[in-house]
């Protein structure tokens, strides 16, 4: 699937970019199912929906009506769609990863992030491995493009090399979710934004220190994004974002031994937020 130059810039960089993670036919089932859901939460007020661990599955900014939906984060697609389990599982994007950390490799979770026009959501920037920490961190995180993806719609924003780098996600005792607020500005001016059409994926180190503006255009930008880890990874904390299928082994065999690093990690605390833009400060419907 990969070539030896992609898996090369991949360990060099942190990342790579790679077409057709998805069939023409794939991504319009995934955009007409998420159109639904879009539409679906006009008749909600707050977040609702639940996934395994009790948390709400469709999760709404600040603002959102009926008249103008903000639904900004849906948790585990896969668990309630088919086109997205096609996808994620049983796609092609599974083997890209087999061919950076596998042959072995698991799901961990997945979600799509929504930055409709008007929306002020935004990512902070963040690193994924602290939020699930796992005994060695050949992990990977496919962004799969859902529209174009451009500079003015929010992209997302990567720091090359920084997945070498291991950043605290915890201010005044807390885990926050992000890096230090005071290392923007030098985050921000290392950083490339990842653009691109439909179909697109950027394949991604756990350890990748990456994050993103709001949209600030009229057209809607949505990214499907799914976490795989190899099958010998053994996560230390309870997931994040919790699937049906979480360390479902997808691609090669089961593992008979847990492969460790050697490593000092931050564990994070279990929080009570439904998602991470909560939990890194953005306001969510119905909360004051």
């Amino acid at each position: 699937m990969l070539s030896k130059a992609q898996v090369d810039q991949f360990w060099e960089n942190g990342f790579v970019i790679a077409e057709n993670g998805a069939t023409v036919e794939q991504l319009n089932d995934l955009s007409e199912q998420l159109d639904e859901w879009i539409e679906q939460s006009r008749d909600h007020d707050k977040n609702y929906g639940k996934t395994p661990d009790g948390k709400a599955r469709f999760d709404l900014e600040a603002g959102h009506s009926a008249e103008q939906p903000r639904l900004r984060r849906v948790a585990n697609p896969a668990d309630i769609s088919e086109a997205y389990y096609e996808v994620l599982i049983d796609g092609v994007i599974p083997d890209m990863v087999a061919d950076l950390i596998g042959p072995d490799v698991k799901f961990h979770h997945c979600k799509v992030n929504i930055k409709l026009p008007g929306m002020q959501t935004r990512v902070d920037f963040h690193q994924d491995h602290p939020y699930d920490p796992h005994t060695n961190d050949d992990m990977v995180t496919a962004l799969l493009m859902l529209d174009e993806m451009t500079e003015g719609n929010g992209c997302p924003l990567l720091v090359p090399g920084s997945h070498r780098k291991r950043y605290s996600h915890f201010q005044d005792g807390k885990f926050t979710g992000k890096v230090d607020p005071s290392l923007n500005t030098e985050l921000e001016q290392s950083a490339v934004p990842i653009t691109g059409k439909p179909g697109d994926v950027c394949l991604m180190h756990t350890w990748m220190v990456h994050g993103g503006p709001p949209n600030h255009s009229n057209k809607p930008r949505r990214l499907l994004i799914c976490d795989y880890p190899a099958a010998d990874a053994m996560p230390l904390t309870h997931p994040m974002v919790p699937s049906i299928y979480s360390h479902k082994v997808i691609r090669g065999q089961p593992a008979k031994v847990v492969r460790m690093i050697k490593a000092e990690l931050e564990i994070r605390t279990q929080y009570e937020e439904d998602s991470f833009f909560e939990l890194q400060g953005q306001a969510t419907a119905g909360k004051s």
